[in-house]
């Protein structure tokens, strides 16, 4: 479990790339590239990944992750110049798509059975404990609230550095059997072959959809109450957190409610949840009408991973780990939806980055015929 709250650190990438912009006078574009940065190593990682679990192990390759996880948090202590953010928040990416990879699959060799789906809720609650930390964090450094050290609000990366050394020390003592019969190991002329199935390429551009939202909404947020109503970047900052306690309600919540209900009727009333977002996102000039559009959105997004992932592994039994790994691939959403609402923002204001978004949510709408009943 402390692994999954380390999981939840490439997180910090929406408030910290606004701290950043600030300090280093970018344009929505620019600073929009370290999200997408974070994200796209995805693409690249996570079919790899699957091959280095079975020549190391699951635990040994989570402990990889950490490792890089850490080295990540230790560069923006030495300064917070635009080459070497890019190059911590690479790192911080590479680490997430190797634990993303590997965490999960580790957590089945330690529960069978019934337990296993509540135990993976419990963890994706987890994380996002370190997601919603983190705008706190970086505000209380920025503000003087806590030690900081001479760091300001860059005193969240040692904070979180601390945290990740310990989950690598306590999983490195922890003895975990290794399993038995490791995966068989899935390439990428396998992964991409199984896109010529619509239910797969449907579900891949889903998740990429749902990832591009989760961190558009983290990234704009905050910028969409600076420019409509006057707030500095350290009161705006409440907007991540905010998404992300309503995304962890609904992470707790969701997994009763789909265990009751009907997977294509929730997934329906998530996505007008979002849609209603997206129109309180364009019009809302109130502080209450955007902090309610933020909450909905958190909540409506909280479950679409879940539901698109399982659709598209009952769809292809008897192939899924490629289809998981395809469906890990599609985390790179957060590169492509990030660089387009930082292009569009820069054009029209804030209302381009969440026009952006409202493609996402469309394209969710058209995906609900997939959804089994």
């Amino acid at each position: 479990m402390l692994c999954f709250f380390a999981m939840g650190f490439v997180d910090l990438v929406g408030i910290a790339s606004n701290y950043v912009k600030a300090d280093l006078g970018l344009s929505d574009a620019s600073a929009n590239i370290f999200p997408s940065l974070v994200f796209f190593w995805f693409l690249i990682f996570s079919v790899p990944t699957g091959m280095l679990m079975n020549k190391i192990g699951r635990k040994n390759t989570v402990i990889l992750s950490l490792i890089v996880t850490v080295v990540s948090l230790l560069l923006p202590v030495f300064g917070e110049s635009y080459g070497l953010m890019l190059v911590s928040f690479s790192l911080l990416g590479i680490g997430n798509a190797l634990m993303q990879t590997s965490l999960n699959p580790l957590i089945t060799n330690i529960i069978k059975g019934d337990s296993l789906a509540s135990t993976m809720t419990f963890g994706q609650f987890v994380k996002a404990i370190a997601s919603f930390m983190a705008p706190y964090i970086a505000m209380w450094g920025a503000t003087a609230a806590m030690p900081s050290w001479g760091l300001g609000w860059r005193v969240l990366f040692p904070v979180y550095m601390i945290i990740g050394i310990l989950a690598s020390v306590l999983l490195l003592v922890t003895p975990i059997e290794r399993e038995a019969t490791p995966d068989k190991a899935t390439s990428f002329a396998g992964c991409f072959k199984l896109l010529g199935m619509p239910i797969v390429l449907l579900s891949f551009l889903g998740i990429m959809c749902h990832v591009g939202i989760d961190v558009g909404t983290n990234t704009t947020a905050p910028k969409i109450l600076m420019e409509r109503l006057g707030m500095s970047l350290t009161e705006a900052g409440f907007a991540t957190s905010l998404y992300f306690i309503f995304r962890t309600i609904g992470c707790l919540s969701g997994s009763f409610i789909l265990s009751k209900f009907s997977h294509k009727k929730f997934f329906l009333f998530s996505v007008i949840l979002m849609a209603l977002s997206m129109c309180g996102l364009f019009f809302g000039t109130t502080k209450a009408i955007l902090y309610v559009a933020i909450a909905l959105v958190g909540f409506g997004n909280s479950n679409i991973f879940s539901i698109v992932f399982s659709q598209a592994l009952l769809a292809v039994p008897e192939k899924q780990n490629e289809v998981s790994g395809l469906m890990i691939m599609g985390l790179f959403g957060g590169t492509v939806f990030p660089l387009l609402m930082g292009f569009a923002s820069d054009a029209v204001g804030q209302v381009g980055a969440v026009a952006v978004m409202t493609i996402g949510v469309i394209y969710l709408f058209f995906y609900l015929p997939k959804v089994a009943k």
